[in-house]
């Protein structure tokens, strides 16, 4: 029994020693994960909430990485049924056009003005970090968007996955953009009610009806003729 007693003793006073060896280490961590949560809070919280603010370098590594690891592995991998023709390719360029531009600009460079308002601000899709994302993460992306950000979910709201695996194809392509497909895609991209008048007047006047478009704004009336 003494034994046994003498025993329990040893063990307790090898695990309170080896607790003491341990507690500065312990210590250490503790701080460590502290002051890596005050980063990312500051990281994440600088410049109050505005949008305007630019992501910090950890905010951004924290986000690409939490990124990667949502996109499940299957789906990374997945490969892209669409094969690449000027077809294809033509469909996939108006589809970002008419859908895309708005945030990302037509050559991809986020430089608008709804994609310069964003937090974070959308990434460049010409970038080398943009172009290493495998078919299968840009398919994912935009079908499933990305959480927190502007970047919406196209599945489930009308479109078909093949215009997505389209957009990988014209993804892919924006790096050796020509000026021809940039004059083009102008012509699809989103109008305002101002964009669309202009573009009447410019019809009109090309058609001889140049004079058309100001007889119709309120206030112009047709001078009378005297008798």
């Amino acid at each position: 029994m003494q034994r046994h007693q003498h025993w329990r003793d040893s063990l307790s006073s090898s695990n309170m020693i080896s607790v003491m060896k341990r507690g500065p280490f312990l210590v250490v961590i503790l701080l460590a994960a502290a002051a890596t949560a005050v980063a990312a809070g500051v990281a994440i919280f600088h410049g109050g909430l505005s949008a305007r603010a630019v992501p910090s370098r950890l905010e951004a590594m924290m986000a690409s990485r939490a990124r990667h690891l949502s996109i499940p592995s299957d789906a990374r991998h997945a490969t892209n049924p669409i094969t690449l023709t000027p077809q294809s390719l033509r469909e996939g360029r108006l589809h970002f056009a008419d859908h895309c531009s708005v945030c990302h600009a037509n050559d991809g460079g986020g430089q608008t003005m709804f994609g310069l308002g964003l937090y974070p601000k959308p990434s460049d899709l010409r970038s080398a970090e943009t172009q290493k994302l495998s078919d299968g993460e840009l398919f994912w992306i935009i079908e499933n968007g990305v959480r927190f950000t502007g970047m919406p979910a196209f599945s489930g709201h009308g479109g078909a996955e093949e215009d997505s695996w389209r957009l990988v194809l014209f993804i892919r392509h924006l790096p050796k953009l020509a000026p021809e497909e940039l004059a083009e895609m102008e012509r699809y991209n989103p109008k305002g009610v101002e964009d669309r008048l202009e573009e009447q007047q410019e019809d009109d006047f090309l058609n001889g009806r140049g004079n058309s478009s100001d007889s119709a704004k309120p206030g112009k009336s047709t001078p009378k003729q005297r008798p």
